[in-house]
């Protein structure tokens, strides 16, 4: 296709440059607004057009160096050439932008945004695996840009530097495993004090792979774990790697958690968010609080100390057990949990048939559409919602503002994914 000089203007939610040709959007990855750059058109749409960059022919001054060698080539960061302060003030625009376009609302004050550590943050994800026949050997990293293929990672700076710095050894290590052609995928999972690696595989290892992987944890300080189908099977590969995973969100309050399991990936921004959270909701002793997909206890937990009860729902009851021996091992009496499906209508249950002082929601993406039909609102003073995708804030935020009658108290953005366009927020809604 022919190549194209043009200005870009705008960043897209994805992190990609947005030009305008001919009338028609144009989205381009590695620009920022403010460049002039020669593309290529590869994709046309009805609506708009993909291209690939070829050649920068002006730089804008919030361009930065990206710190990893991959990055153009990984899909693990979409935003590693942009400043730190403009990547945040990107993401309060997304949000800023959905609040208005799809919920028209708009904050009575925008939150101060909330950052911390920008490297070795991840505590919790997924990587892809996959023996490469022509190249012998095992890859192990995100996705390239291009979604069919597995990066070829040798570092990463935005992993835990226990998993980030040892990448290249443990594809060295699939590789040498008889299963390397049966394990497409690796979790992870950082405690404060240990990592967990599980791995799924799809034709059960051999002892001698079970002795090479028992030997390459202990190289690594890392604990092993094997997943042969489901969640459920995850299972420790010795004795000595069934290790406790803890993290504190406050000075003297731990959470124990199982690979596994759902946690805020980001540590120190968790600690920030709980504290905003606690700060918001201006607790008292005489305040009752109801906490939706409350998973391990992570906002629940800290809430109870400061008020007379706190009921916590979660969907998936193994979360709820955790919840509930969390809040033993923490010696905090006044927490009670419950699991139920929040997307199904729970009007009957005892929990929506009381009334509460505030009420905590943090939902999955699909947002908080249906609970929005029969929470218990009516003698609710608080509503704090806590998102980590801002269209379905937004179209949930006019259901209570419109229809439910809260103001949009304030809201603000924090970076749980430093270098990514994910845009994680917390809003406040109030009533009088």
């Amino acid at each position: 296709m022919n190549e194209i000089q043009t200005d870009f203007t705008a960043l897209s939610h994805d992190g990609r440059g947005v030009a305008h040709i001919d009338g028609k959007t144009v989205f381009v990855p590695n620009v920022l607004p403010g460049e002039r750059a020669r593309l290529r058109i590869v994709r046309r749409k009805r609506r708009y057009d993909e291209g690939v960059l070829l050649e920068l022919l002006s730089h804008s001054p919030e361009r930065v160096s990206p710190r990893c060698r991959h990055f153009l080539h990984c899909s693990g960061c979409s935003l590693q050439h942009l400043s730190a302060t403009s990547q945040i003030a990107a993401k309060q625009h997304v949000l800023a932008d959905n609040f208005e376009r799809i919920g028209k609302v708009v904050p009575a004050r925008w939150l101060p945004a909330l950052q911390d550590a920008p490297w070795g943050y991840r505590r919790k994800g997924r990587l892809s695996v996959r023996w490469v026949e022509k190249k012998g050997r095992v890859l192990v990293g995100f996705h390239e840009t291009n979604p069919r293929y597995v990066a070829d990672l040798q570092s990463c700076d935005v992993l835990h530097p226990t998993l980030g710095s040892c990448l290249r050894e443990l594809a060295a290590q699939i590789s040498r495993l008889s299963i390397r052609t049966r394990i497409p995928q690796i979790e992870f999972a950082a405690g404060d004090e240990a990592l967990v690696l599980v791995i799924r595989h799809t034709e059960a290892p051999s002892a001698t792979d079970c002795a090479s992987l028992a030997a390459f944890g202990d190289a690594q300080g890392l604990s092993i774990w094997l997943q042969p189908q489901g969640p459920d099977s995850a299972h420790p590969l010795r004795r000595q790697d069934r290790v406790r995973l803890t993290y504190r969100v406050q000075d003297d309050l731990e959470i124990t958690f199982q690979p596994l399991d759902f946690i805020q990936i980001h540590s120190g921004m968790n600690q920030r968010m709980v504290h905003q959270a606690l700060a918001l909701l201006e607790l008292s002793p005489r305040h009752r609080i109801l906490d939706l997909f409350s998973g391990i206890g992570n906002f629940t937990l800290p809430m109870a100390r400061y008020v007379t009860e706190v009921v916590g729902i979660e969907g998936e009851s193994g979360l709820v057990q955790r919840a509930i021996d969390n809040a033993h091992n923490n010696g905090i009496e006044n927490a009670r949990f419950y699991s139920a499906d929040l997307f199904e209508d729970q009007q009957a249950a005892p929990w929506a048939q009381q009334p509460w002082d505030a009420i905590v929601l943090d939902p999955p993406r699909a947002g908080a559409a249906e609970l929005l039909d029969y929470l218990p609102v009516a003698a609710t003073h608080k509503l704090l919602y806590i998102s980590c995708h801002p269209a379905s804030l937004a179209r949930d935020a006019g259901t209570l503002v419109h229809r439910h009658g809260f103001h949009l108290q304030a809201a603000g953005v924090m970076d749980m994914f430093p270098h990514t366009s994910h845009v994680e927020s917390m809003a406040l809604f109030t009533r009088d």
